[in-house]
């Protein structure tokens, strides 16, 4: 701060000895009239960037405004307080923590200067002269406990000369010149001196010379080490600066190395019987969400804090981590499921507590955010459920960090951008449209970015408005969307069945322009698709770009870079990029981001977050990730579409069973949500477990389709005897998976996944030949066939002539060679979610076929695809309720 030459002088001689030995110093220079809010807002950003190993602060302030030196000094960071100024450094070293402190400079010096004689400090009497917190005070707690025997004496010691004439080893640092007299000295000390002073010298040009606190000629003759001055503890001063830099350095790699994490985990306390999800969720203090990012790695500047329970991490962690190795991939499927869902969340976060506060490996949970339709609808949340659940839940089921919201007024922003260029379109000539597209701005006309690419994408290349003929001027301002052909809908995250089906445009100000249009579920979104399968903010972008909205009435495709809206996409959905951070109730970590259908879309958490966790866990952790439905549906489009995207190759899969679920596909009655469970649930019943095996033996068959091993998790209940459970086992083993394990994890937390994750890392090091089902360049009618044959066991395929129209259509527009993403339902392995176990010969219908060009696969529908669910007679939401006294969520589950 300010000016000051002896500052400068001081600055330029570190900048320099940091420049020889390699070290990357910089000079920051705030003015004279520099406040002390300036000052600590500048030492807050060093503290926070992870670049900076450590950093002074060169005092005195040279500042026209009052500042607090000790509050300055105190700012610093403590790890990088190289200086070692700080009353938590200077503390440390009064209790003798010499290896957690940073020691000040000039005492450290003078330390290695009396190891330099090899003198043994080790009962020796130490005088030291001067009581300063930068000098004689640390000088006497270094000797201290470097075993000599310490005395300090200063202005106001009456018997100063003969406290020195005891010292084996002196120091002075008083600030007065030759003070100390050469009669004193004990014969043979050593004398290290710490002053600088100006003395009268009429020989000198100046008119004075520099001298230290000790009178040097007389005192050389009795000591037998004396250090000069100037030339003395000078430089010694700068090179330890210099060595605790590096110090600091060492000590950043090894608290931040990758990989290497020390982490506290949550214990437990059980109940029994189980108390609900909420309750259980609230009773468990959440780590504070800063302390989670800090123990896997992460850096301050890399982690938004949204309060104090879930955070957002930055993209940039990638290009930090971009060589560190990959950990381990797992993703955690399921059989065919009742309508009631088998577990496949609970067991993901068991089996991610049972590797980490259990066995104590690194490891990772990324899962899906839950929309709020089902969580005030019939389903509940989907933050796993017993003593396995994402903390706190409330948080996790309701907003979260705002992604969904983020997507609803993105996907809205486009429909309204369709539906008003068709009425500008429909009500305006074209030089009107173009003047309004182009306007004239203080006299200047110019084409924006956007408008560039599509004059590029029609083959005009011109950027001067005024250069345009009219036909060219036609062709740019008319996309001329045909109504019959829009796709895209508008989206609301509520169940709502009444916006099904509704008609727009109504008012007298749209002048009579109306359609039939329809409100999605905002997770059904293809935004919400591009936001799971993006690499990134610029992939991201590209995605945008490319989505599909409609056709023209030339059956040309219309972009959303042809509506002119990818670039306000982006931004209001550049926070929603980044993975939200959370924990699991053990205190293993949770990515938690995207969340995709599982029917229309890809069912799977997303691209970005499994890149991130993959290189925070390094080479021996475990990223686990679950993928939406039963293998045929979410694993299957994990495997062809994610990973296909992604570039990511998965070690192993887990496939979760129970035993309620194979007794519905052995031929048991139908499983209804919220009524009671028929007695073939709830009594042994082995013969309808082994018929309803099949679905089981399928389900393995599938995943080995794609080269990697399977563990079989068998999701226990209360109801479930031994002999079932033990027969699932066995089936399973027979059926080929790598290792089948029971799983009590409901009641138990990690504790009930133990086996589960032994047998997951005894998988992981098996051999894993992934490979993709079907090549994306065949036809699109083949890549159906494909998995319809070998994923569902059907006998063939058959396009109705809704479907075929569309495969024409999209094959023309240049869409063929995208991956596949069935729309089909989870009750059954084939169309009919009658059919049980795992029917076979049976012909697939392809009512339709859709295009999601920006997130990048078509979705044919086999039947008919609700992307609206409804409200039941009673939903979840009579037992929702807030405590206003403590403001905490009740009736959550």
């Amino acid at each position: 701060v300010g000016n000051r030459d002896d500052s400068n002088l001081y600055i330029n001689m570190k900048l320099k000895a940091a420049a020889e030995i390699g070290i990357n110093a910089n000079h920051i220079k705030l003015p004279n009239t520099a406040t002390e809010a300036d000052v600590l807002k500048c030492i807050a950003s060093l503290n926070a960037d992870p670049a900076v190993h450590g950093f002074i602060v060169q005092l005195p302030l040279d500042s026209n405004n009052p500042i607090n030196t000790e509050k300055i000094t105190n700012a610093v960071a403590p790890e990088k307080d190289v200086d070692g100024l700080s009353s938590i450094n200077a503390g440390k070293l009064s209790r003798g923590d010499l290896g957690d402190c940073f020691i000040p400079c000039t005492p450290k010096g003078c330390m290695e200067l009396i190891r330099q004689t090899g003198v043994q400090v080790t009962g020796k009497r130490a005088v030291v002269i001067g009581r300063s917190k930068i000098v004689g005070a640390p000088m006497h707690d270094l000797l201290l406990w470097n075993n000599a025997t310490v005395t300090t004496c200063h202005s106001k010691t009456s018997t100063l000369a003969e406290e020195v004439g005891k010292a084996d080893i002196l120091v002075v640092a008083a600030g007065k010149a030759e003070m100390v007299k050469g009669e004193w000295i004990k014969p043979g000390a050593i004398v290290i001196d710490c002053g600088i002073n100006h003395v009268p010298d009429s020989t000198k040009a100046s008119g004075k010379r520099v001298v230290g606190d000790v009178a040097y000629n007389t005192a050389k003759e009795k000591a037998s080490y004396i250090t000069p001055v100037p030339g003395g503890v000078g430089p010694m001063t700068v090179a330890m600066l210099m060595q605790s830099t590096v110090e600091s350095a060492q000590r950043f790699l090894e608290k931040f190395q990758p990989g290497k994490w020390t982490i506290q985990y949550n214990q437990l306390t059980l109940k029994m019987p189980v108390p609900s999800d909420i309750e259980i969720s609230q009773s468990c203090i959440p780590k504070p969400i800063d302390q989670v990012a800090k123990e896997v790695g992460l850096f301050p500047d890399e982690v938004e804090l949204y309060g104090q329970t879930k955070a957002k991490v930055h993209l940039s962690v990638l290009n930090r981590l971009k060589n560190q190795p990959d950990g381990k991939y797992v993703v955690v499927t399921g059989i065919t499921p009742t309508p009631l869902g088998e577990g496949k969340s609970t067991t993901t976060v068991g089996l991610v507590q049972a590797l980490g506060a259990h066995l104590h490996q690194n490891v990772f949970a990324c899962v899906r955010q839950p929309s709020q339709g089902p969580t005030f609808g019939i389903k509940g949340g989907a933050a796993g459920g017993g003593y396995c659940q994402v903390i706190p839940m409330e948080e996790f089921n309701l907003h979260l960090t705002g992604d969904i919201h983020a997507i609803t007024a993105a996907n809205n922003l486009v429909a309204a951008a369709i539906d008003a260029r068709m009425f500008h379109e429909l009500t305006q000539s074209d030089q009107a449209l173009y003047n309004r597209l182009v306007p004239s701005v203080n006299g200047v006309r110019k084409f924006s970015n956007i408008q560039i690419r599509r004059l590029q994408k029609l083959g005009i290349n011109k950027t001067d408005p005024a250069a345009l003929t009219k036909e060219e001027i036609n062709s740019f301002v008319r996309l001329d969307i045909d109504p019959g052909t829009i796709t895209w809908q508008r989206v609301l995250d509520t169940n709502d069945r009444f916006l099904r089906k509704v008609t727009i445009g109504q008012s007298p100000t749209e002048k009579g322009f109306s359609r039939t249009a329809q409100f999605d579920i905002t997770v059904s979104s293809e935004i919400m698709a591009v936001l799971a399968l993006a690499d990134g903010l610029d992939d991201m972008k590209k995605r945008f770009a490319k989505i599909v909205v409609a056709s023209s009435k030339k059956g040309q495709p219309v972009t959303a870079d042809d509506l002119g809206v990818t670039g306000a996409l982006a931004v209001l959905m550049k926070d929603a990029v980044k993975p939200n951070l959370m924990q699991t109730l053990e205190g293993t970590p949770v990515f938690v981001h995207a969340g995709p259908f599982a029917n229309i879309a890809h069912g799977n958490s997303s691209v970005l977050a499994d890149k991130i966790a993959l290189k925070l866990v390094g080479k021996d952790g475990f990223v686990v990730t679950e993928a939406g439905f039963g293998a045929d549906i979410g694993m299957e489009k994990f495997f062809n579409i994610k990973c296909r995207y992604s570039g990511l190759r998965p070690h192993v899969v887990v496939l979760v069973a129970t035993v309620r679920a194979l007794k519905m596909h052995g031929g048991g009655p139908a499983v209804t949500a919220g009524v009671p469970l028929p007695k073939e649930y709830t009594e042994e019943n082995l013969q309808l477990l082994a018929q309803g095996c099949s679905n089981l033996n399928k389900q393995i068959q599938n995943a080995r389709l794609f080269g990697v091993p399977v563990v079989v998790a068998v999701n226990a209940f209360k109801t479930d005897t031994k002999a079932e459970l033990a027969l699932v086992v066995q089936k399973a083993k027979e059926a080929g998976a790598f290792d089948a394990v029971e799983c009590t994890h409901w009641a138990e937390g990690g504790k009930g996944t133990l086996a589960l994750a032994r047998a997951v890392q005894r998988a992981s090091q098996a051999p894993s030949n992934f490979r993709f089902l079907y090549n994306m360049e065949l036809p699109v009618v083949d890549k159906i066939r494909i998995i319809a044959q070998q994923i569902y066991g059907a006998r063939d395929i058959e396009l109705l002539p809704e479907a075929q129209e569309k495969l024409a259509l999209y094959t023309k527009q240049g869409f063929g060679n995208l991956p596949i993403c069935m729309a089909k339902t989870h009750l059954s392995l084939s169309h009919d979610p009658e059919q049980k176990g795992a029917p076979s010969g049976f012909v697939l219908p392809i009512r339709d076929i859709r295009a999601s060009v920006g997130a990048g696969f078509l979705y044919p529908l086999v039947g008919t695809m609700s992307t609206m669910p409804g409200l039941p007679t009673r939903p979840c939401f009579y037992d929702i309720d807030l405590d206003p006294v403590s403001g905490g969520v009740n009736g959550l589950f």
